[in-house]
């Protein structure tokens, strides 16, 4: 039994803080690679405030503002000079109805405050678009109202290398191409290599030039044509017929490993557990067993750095890597928050279906050999989840926060545990439904030529 917490380090602010002043039940995913590096939340004021509340008026998540009623002719100013009385204002003794609180009179709304009901819209915005709904308007959010207010016309898009177009436009694009039959990969608001070869067949098909340009004349052919995919997702559909074709062996299979945190960035602090060095020995645990399984695994970064996350799925993309496992500990304002979850990319437009599969697969693995309660397997749009070609997952192994939590992860017997589950994970992954064990009972065997490993 290890003694309450007393103190938690803050992922924000890089400090020591009581723990009843972590305003957030989980981390939030790493930085987006936003400039904006400000963090917004309830009772600040700040201009970029007003900025947040503008781009949620015009996604319809506040109320438009009402506009200023027309100026009794009682209330106008005169010219000065002229012979004119001039007016004189009743007095009032009530402030006017429908005033906010926090105003200086309750008389004119402040745009730059974050009250009670922007940060309902903020929470209502990030639930919509895969994020954690804190109420903190971060690099993630910020990125996330920028991209939403982009519709599929408002500019000339095209595959740019150096700097992708990125927006609800593209992801608009993706879907209407995607449900057509055309191959874009996953509908993930990115024109990629991918969206530019399924755009110019697209124009192929319908006699335009194929310069992989989405304009005015591609825009005009997209609208005559219909959804002629039926009978399900096609995006979907590629993704399990690629799994299948692979067929059960792991040999070849290369297999990602990101520790969440790492170098200067160490994460949840609890006494003497740090979430940046369990997680580091839970990756170097799991990166040997699969190697002594067949799997080729990389890390992704040494203990060292901490790369953002942007950084990180590029690295993923570079080793062509099969699969992704993002490995985290969680932490929260109650010791009484505890238990596993794991997270795939997905939202409203698509998700990655095998990265379903692998999630829901570790995530019960890992309660089926540990005593972690289950906190299930969520869809999120974090940049690492998103910006990888493969099926990638994060699980976030139990709360710091939480004595029993953490007594388990302080085991090294037990993050051998965690190690033995996600492989086994990956193993059934690649299983037809008719070999598939029931969960708890697969043991990946040592390769005879590894067990030295």
């Amino acid at each position: 039994m290890i003694a309450p917490p007393l103190a938690i380090r803050s992922r924000r602010r890089g400090r020591d803080e009581p723990l009843a002043c972590v305003p957030v039940t989980r981390p939030r995913a790493g930085s987006s690679g936003n400039r904006r590096t400000k963090l917004l939340r309830l009772g600040d004021r700040d201009p970029s405030v007003a900025e947040v509340r503008a781009a949620l008026i015009s996604l319809s998540f506040l109320p438009a503002a009402p506009r200023q009623q027309e100026t009794p002719a009682a209330d106008r100013l005169r010219p000065v000079g002229t012979d004119l009385p001039q007016p004189t204002k009743p007095p009032t003794s009530e402030p006017p109805s429908g005033a906010r609180a926090g105003t200086a009179d309750g008389s004119t709304p402040d745009a730059t405050l974050f009250d009670v009901s922007l940060d309902q819209a903020v929470r209502a915005f990030q639930q919509s678009r895969g994020l954690s709904a804190d109420g903190i308007v971060g690099p993630d959010t910020f990125r996330a109202l920028e991209e939403a207010r982009r519709k599929l016309g408002d500019r000339l898009l095209f595959h740019s290398i150096n700097h992708p177009f990125v927006g609800d436009d593209v992801a608009a694009l993706q879907e209407r191409l995607s449900n057509m039959g055309f191959d874009v990969g996953r509908t993930d608001g990115i024109f990629g290599p991918r969206t530019e070869t399924a755009l110019k067949d697209f124009q192929y098909n319908r006699a335009l030039e194929p310069d992989g340009r989405c304009g005015p004349l591609t825009l005009r052919e997209l609208k005559k044509l219909e959804r002629t995919v039926v009978g399900g997702r096609p995006d979907v559909l590629r993704e399990s017929v690629r799994l299948l074709q692979r067929g059960p062996s792991l040999l070849g299979v290369v297999v990602a490993i990101d520790p969440g945190h790492g170098g200067a960035d160490s994460g949840v602090t609890v006494g003497d557990l740090c979430e940046r060095d369990l997680i580091a020995d839970l990756a170097s645990r799991l990166e040997a067993r699969l190697l002594a399984s067949g799997l080729e695994a990389y890390l992704l970064h040494g203990p060292h750095e901490s790369p953002e996350d942007v950084e990180r799925a590029h690295r993923a993309n570079e080793i062509g890597a099969d699969l992704l496992v993002s490995l985290h500990l969680d932490a929260g304002k109650s010791p009484q928050a505890q238990g596993v979850s794991s997270y795939y990319y997905g939202n409203a437009r698509g998700s990655s279906a095998v990265g379903e599969r692998l999630a829901t697969l570790v995530q019960k693995e890992l309660v089926s050999r540990t005593d972690l309660v289950d906190c299930r397997t969520h869809a999120k749009t974090w940049e690492l989840l998103r910006r990888t070609r493969m099926p990638a997952i994060r699980t976030d192994l139990g709360y710091l926060t939480n004595p029993h939590d953490a007594a388990a992860l302080g085991s090294p017997e037990f993050r051998a545990t965690v190690a033995e589950a996600i492989l086994a994970a990956v193993q059934r992954l690649f299983l037809p439904p008719d070999l598939d064990p029931p969960t708890g009972q697969l043991r990946v065997p040592t390769l005879a030529s590894r067990k030295g490993l």
